[in-house]
């Protein structure tokens, strides 16, 4: 007797189920993405073609197609080509498309027309999840990561880059020319077929030289000295490990705190995040539906402008300061030894002298009041303080704004723990979805569309687990009463 498991016979007649229908389980997660897509008002979100053409062939309608992506996304299929053989073989999809198979080129031609349609229900879905009461805590974490574009490292060019090409191209004309020199003077038959293959060589260097010489013209007119040739948007960005960078996206994100949904997210292709703490804080909070909000980031948003700015509209933002200070780093005294009176404007230094006001000027746009004590040449502390005449204070005109967010991070010593539980792990599931190529599309714009799309599974992902099927059908029907 055997020990497996018996298969049917492929030529047993089979009585399978009369309707579709009932391939698919109450529980399976397409019925919600048919409730939700069903419930919108395509043609309000910005969708092209929701009213059919009088004339020509009938087309697919919106509905159809952005079921067919969001299905794929949720089952990180996002290639418009393995959708459409998805389409044609998976029962979950002929289910949710009423068995209708779209060419890949009318898949893919849905997400590069309707980007501002799928951004509208990214944002329609975070609505419902404020409806849905999921965001309970108005408070966010934000942070950003780098995402690979197609473009690759050696289509990006910089000045430095070019001058280095171009030296490894010179040194490389001069080893063959070395090599045609040496095959002149021995004028052996068998090197004959040698010379040709070294002069096309060179010839194609020297076309490249060329080439680089142009790239080299065109870098002077670009604002940011910096082209991509195959997605002009793309921008060579530094990450964290020494040394290493990719040529990509860098994607900003808020994430609330309790359910870890993303309540707001973008796309640019600026390589840091200090101008990004305010939009973003801003951007959360209308998203959230909150009248105050608290905003955790890391170091790289710390901006004194974008503090203030969050703290003038209801933001309570927590985010460390860098620790960037040369004195404490040749173990002198920092700045933060150095006590604000604010009723004398003016400091106590460590040997408690009076470091009083001088003047004002403006460094790198903002308005410093600097600070000195007079006792400084006869000070016994003077070697711990300083190595100039005088130990000289810098104090922005809203410092105190600065000095408030400090106090709020001392009372919470678990600030920067929550932020990285909360925001971290976000990322680097949208990476394992995306796999190794990260973007599929090009330009800035269609790459938001795909992270809406990311965005969009993420989130629907989330909800499914926190409030279950039939909870999330129920809000489903009821976003669409």
């Amino acid at each position: 007797m055997k020990r497996f498991i018996e298969s049917q016979d492929r030529q047993q007649v089979t009585l399978l189920p009369e309707c579709l229908d009932d391939y698919v389980g109450e529980d399976n997660p397409v019925r919600v993405v048919d409730a939700f897509v069903e419930e919108l008002n395509l043609s309000a979100l910005g969708f092209a073609g929701t009213e059919p053409a009088i004339t020509g062939r009938p087309a697919y309608h919106p509905s159809t197609l952005l079921k067919l992506y969001i299905y794929g996304y949720l089952n990180r299929i996002q290639s418009s080509r393995r959708l459409e053989r998805e389409a044609q073989r998976n029962v979950e999809l002929m289910w949710l498309t009423g068995r209708l198979a779209p060419d890949f080129k009318t898949i893919a031609d849905f997400r590069h027309d309707n980007g501002q349609g799928i951004r509208n229900v990214c944002q329609r879905f975070i609505t419902m999840c404020r409806q849905l009461k999921l965001f309970s805590q108005a408070i966010v974490a934000i942070d950003g990561s780098k995402f690979k574009a197609v473009n690759s490292r050696d289509r990006n060019f910089t000045v430095g880059k070019v001058d280095k090409r171009q030296e490894q191209i010179e040194h490389s004309i001069q080893r063959y020319l070395d090599a045609l020199e040496t095959a002149d003077r021995t004028q052996s038959a068998e090197v004959e077929a040698k010379t040709e293959r070294l002069q096309e060589k060179i010839k194609k260097l020297r076309a490249q030289m060329q080439q680089l010489n142009e790239i080299k013209v065109q870098l002077k007119a670009t604002p940011d000295a910096q082209i991509s040739l195959t997605d002009p948007d793309a921008r060579s960005m530094a990450t964290h490990a020494q040394g290493s960078g990719l040529v990509g996206y860098n994607v900003q994100t808020a994430v609330d705190a309790k359910h870890h949904l993303i309540v707001a997210h973008e796309v640019t292709n600026i390589g840091n995040d200090r101008a990004q703490l305010h939009k973003m804080a801003q951007a959360a909070k209308e998203a959230m539906g909150k009248n105050q909000l608290k905003a955790f980031a890391d170091r790289g948003y710390f901006s004194g402008p974008q503090i203030k700015t969050c703290e003038d509209n209801g933001i309570n933002a927590f985010v460390p300061k860098p620790m960037t200070s040369n004195a404490k780093a040749d173990g002198r005294f920092d700045k933060a030894d150095f006590v604000y009176l604010a009723r004398e404007d003016a400091y106590r230094c460590p040997a408690d002298e009076r470091a009083i006001y001088r003047f004002s000027s403006v460094e790198k746009e903002l308005n410093v009041h600097l600070y000195w004590p007079s006792a400084c040449p006869q000070c016994p502390l003077k070697a711990q303080c300083t190595t100039s005449s005088f130990r000289r204070i810098r104090r922005w005109e809203h410092e105190d704004v600065l000095e408030r967010m400090q106090k709020r991070l001392d009372r919470k010593p678990d600030a920067m723990t929550l932020r990285r539980r909360t925001v971290e792990h976000v990322f680097g599931t949208l990476k394992h979805w995306m796999g190794w190529t990260h973007f599929l599309t090009k330009t800035i714009a269609h790459v938001s569309t795909e992270m809406s799309l990311h965005v969009l599974a993420y989130n629907f992902k989330r909800v499914i687990s926190i409030l279950g099927m039939e909870k999330m059908m129920k809000a489903m029907q009821l976003a669409g009463a």
